[in-house]
């Protein structure tokens, strides 16, 4: 052990979304350290295989599974077990509300993740925030509540876990543009005569990264990187004309930051999102780990590019809410997740996503200052108009 990490108390970290992709990278990162962090809390929406197996190993305090359906088999399984078994998208929430935990993984994908990540940050807990539509949605007031109850944000997202990395130390400089870079998914180069034929398994093979489905058919959209700006204008607390975005089809430089004398600092490392869970839950130490390296022993080369968003409209969509505020991400957000879906389930094309979105958006009243409650029924409506744009 260094000795950066003699001093460190062990953590107790709730993993929301334990089953997907970012929460069973977070076990592997407390397998790595069981000195420095136990699995208290584990949560999944629906596979009870694995949660029941992730359960068993880990032995945490609290088990949740979401669709109520799987309760009783999960009970079963964890018979004679030291574990409390709890059901439902409630038990999500009060659950968040407990005091047994020191760290929240928000891993949950999409809108879902909203109500647990809010109910944690008003209970003063420290979240490593890897769900990115929480902010698209909501941003104004959770990181309002955040504020207001001393609660710690963390960015996991390796974009934004970069731009968190360079600031440290830089509290008192301001911030004059953040450079999200982009790896241009799968499709970077393509044109719509290409994209209109495009199907399911093709999108979900990111070049780079090994991510879940949703955020894989986002990123072939370029609708994650629009996703990620408004979550970035949130977490930094930035205009909209500062925030720009770079494809860097290497994704060896996750992102950057420019200050106002033109310096631009750089967070660089091979893909892994291993290495921004566990700066998140470890922070402010960095942890000794066996993550592979990134060699300077051969040539390679790092290049930059504008993004072709007249094709891949979904990031000029993005931006646009992005501008406009209120409710209008909101409603991006709950268009794409349907728009995904139906793609996911072979039941609209590539470039019918966007198409979906766009018509969500012209259709949904706007509302300048929205309430929670807002949101809630913004989200609803635009699903609701979503969905029947979809062809039976």
């Amino acid at each position: 052990m260094s000795t950066q990490t003699t001093g460190m108390q062990q953590k107790k970290i709730a993993i929301y979304g334990s089953t997907g992709s970012i929460g069973k990278q977070t076990l592997e990162v407390i397998s790595a350290h069981p000195d420095l962090f136990t699995a208290e809390i584990l949560t999944a929406y629906s596979n009870d295989s694995l949660l029941i197996e992730q359960a068993l190993l880990f032995i945490p305090n609290i088990v949740v599974i979401g669709d109520i359906t799987k309760y009783a088999n999960v009970k079963k399984a964890l018979e004679g077990k030291p574990i409390k078994v709890f059901a439902g998208e409630d038990a999500l929430e009060q659950v968040a509300a407990m005091d047994c935990y020191d760290f929240m993984m928000a891993g949950i994908v999409g809108f879902a993740g909203l109500k647990p990540t809010l109910t944690a940050v008003k209970n003063g807990k420290t979240v490593g925030l890897a769900n990115k539509e929480t902010l698209v949605v909501a941003g104004d007031i959770v990181m309002r509540v955040a504020k207001e109850n001393n609660a710690n944000i963390i960015p996991v997202d390796s974009e934004h876990s970069a731009i968190f990395q360079c600031l440290v130390g830089e509290e008192h400089n301001p911030i004059e543009k953040i450079i999200l870079t982009a790896s241009g998914g799968p499709f970077l180069g393509k044109k719509p005569n290409f994209l209109v034929n495009v199907k399911r398994d093709h999108a979900l093979q990111h070049p780079n990264w090994s991510m879940g489905a949703k955020i894989s058919i986002d990123s072939a959209t370029l609708m994650n990187k629009g996703l990620e700006m408004i979550e970035a204008k949130w977490l930094f607390g930035l205009a909209p004309h500062q925030i720009k975005v770079v494809v860097h089809a290497q994704s060896i430089i996750h992102s950057m930051v420019q200050f106002e004398d033109g310096s631009i600092k750089a967070q660089m490392g091979l893909p892994d999102m291993k290495l921004p869970i566990q700066y998140a839950m470890a922070f402010p130490v960095r942890l000794p780990n066996k993550f592979p390296r990134y060699l300077f022993d051969k040539p390679n080369q790092l290049s930059f590019d504008e993004p072709d968003v007249k094709t891949f409209r979904n990031l000029q969509l993005a931006t646009d809410a992005m501008n406009k505020g209120g409710n209008t991400p909101c409603v991006l957000n709950a268009a794409n997740e349907i728009a995904v879906y139906a793609f996911l389930k072979n039941r609209i094309g590539f470039l019918d996503m966007t198409e979906l979105i766009e018509r969500t958006l012209e259709k949904i009243e706007f509302i300048a200052h929205p309430t929670l409650d807002d949101y809630f029924e913004t989200d609803g409506e635009a699903r609701n108009f979503a969905a029947s744009l979809i062809q039976l």
